[in-house]
């Protein structure tokens, strides 16, 4: 059977000095002696014992772990969004304690209750609406609460948004600028707080520039589900514009509409997606779309950890138009 971990016990025993004395050696800015700290280390690498964090967080009462929650972990913009934070949390000394929130469906309040039980001081919510019951505890446990473009009505909570409704206001007046006479938005069943508000946005310009506008909202985020979007929307060969509320979707809608449409782009049907994710910037696609910075997104989330702010602090990531080569 293989043995369990070297315990601190062990390393004592091997350096001829007390338990506390070992623990003093691993815990910074605590008081132990040059020459019992070299005892220790050298007992340590030689039975090659490591500190068990975990365990010294549970003594604080506060771990080193941040709680991160989120859905549709692969899709491009959310695996670049955790690539950035974990480094970020990394750096600051900090470990991410990841949770895949897609079997919770709309209750993630579990998950977030796991988080507690494991010391967390801080969860980040990337997606999902915690219930304010979860949020009520996470303020009695001092343990702060972000969450990432999603905003609650309340007072006492940290959020980091980006600003949705102006970044689909400019790919509506980029479709205007292209003459377009007949659009399409395009979300997908999941209707979450974003793309509901890109999708209102767009909607409420085309409409108060008199352009008509076609709403397609089915299946994941997906790109299967914008090229579903495609192929449905494209039957009307009147619809000669698109906004696709995330750039997924509208990599899909690109490809149907060439592939199985048989519609040039931009030159029959111009399209703006959201996000900038990598693909978007493909020679295969160059897609024209909305940048929101994932670089001053995570910077934003992390100020909010390393805040001591007890209110609520709104942070709101503006937003850019990226020209490439979908839009006329």
């Amino acid at each position: 059977m293989a043995r369990g971990f070297v315990t601190a016990e062990e390393v004592a025993k091997r350096a001829g000095v007390s338990r506390s004395a070992v623990s003093r050696t691993f815990t910074p800015g605590a008081s132990v002696s040059q020459p019992v700290r070299r005892k220790v280390l050298k007992a340590a690498r030689e039975l090659g014992y490591r500190v068990n964090r975990l365990a010294q967080g549970l003594n604080n009462d506060r771990s080193n772990l941040i709680g991160v929650v989120g859905t549709n972990l692969s899709a491009p913009f959310i695996s670049k969004q955790l690539d950035l934070l974990s480094i970020g949390l990394l750096r600051r000394g900090l470990q991410c304690l990841l949770l895949n929130a897609a079997d919770a469906r709309k209750d993630i309040a579990p998950l977030i209750e796991l988080l507690f039980e494991f010391r967390a001081q801080a969860i980040v919510v990337l997606s999902g609406e915690p219930p304010s019951s979860i949020v009520d505890e996470c303020i009695a446990n001092g343990v702060r609460l972000i969450l990432v473009n999603q905003r609650l009505d309340r007072t006492d909570t940290n959020m980091v948004l980006s600003d949705d409704s102006h970044g689909a206001d400019l790919a509506a007046l980029r479709l205007i600028a292209a003459k377009c006479k007949k659009v399409a938005v395009v979300s997908s069943a999941s209707q979450t707080p974003a793309q509901v508000r890109r999708a209102t946005a767009f909607t409420q310009r085309m409409q108060t520039a008199g352009i008509e506008v076609v709403a397609w909202s089915d299946g994941p985020t997906s790109y299967e589900s914008g090229y579903q979007a495609g192929c449905d929307l494209l039957r009307d060969k009147r619809i000669d514009g698109a906004f696709c509320v995330t750039d997924l979707l509208a990599l899909g809608f690109l490809d149907a509409a060439r592939i199985e449409m048989h519609r040039r782009v931009p030159q029959d049907v111009s399209v703006v997606g959201f996000d900038d994710i990598p693909q978007a910037s493909w020679k295969s696609y160059e897609l024209t779309t909305i940048e929101q910075s994932l670089s001053t997104l995570t910077a934003n989330v992390l100020t909010a950890l390393e805040t001591d702010e007890p209110a609520t602090r709104l942070q709101v990531v503006p937003v850019s138009m990226i020209e490439r080569k979908t839009v006329r």
